[in-house]
């Protein structure tokens, strides 16, 4: 189970948009990465494939690895890591380990 989900809003803790905030738009659980809004953005080339599309050069988000990403807390909006528990009936939920508030 990653620790970050789609939707989460989370903190980039190295590389070139270190400190930087932003929404994941995306997970890829199989490699281990995802799309973050704002962040770590990247030159694609695209060709003009229809006659009404715009052909150049596309700056769009890139994935980054989710070892360089850490939650923000809603309830003390600081960063931080997340524990999992099991409740009574079997369920599992993410807590902040800081104030202990559920994610």
């Amino acid at each position: 189970m990653l620790h970050i989900k789609k939707n989460d809003t989370v903190k980039v803790l190295s590389g070139k948009d270190r400190g930087k905030t932003g929404k994941v738009l995306k997970i890829y659980p199989d490699v281990d990465k995802a799309i973050v809004q704002g962040v770590n953005f990247a030159k694609k080339h695209a060709r003009r494939t229809r006659q009404d599309q715009q052909g150049g050069i596309i700056t769009r988000e890139a994935p980054i690895h989710v070892s360089n990403l850490s939650v923000v807390c809603k309830g003390c909006s600081r960063s931080t890591r997340v524990g999992v528990d099991i409740l009574n009936d079997g369920s599992k939920v993410r807590y902040c380990k800081k104030c202990k508030e559920v994610l």
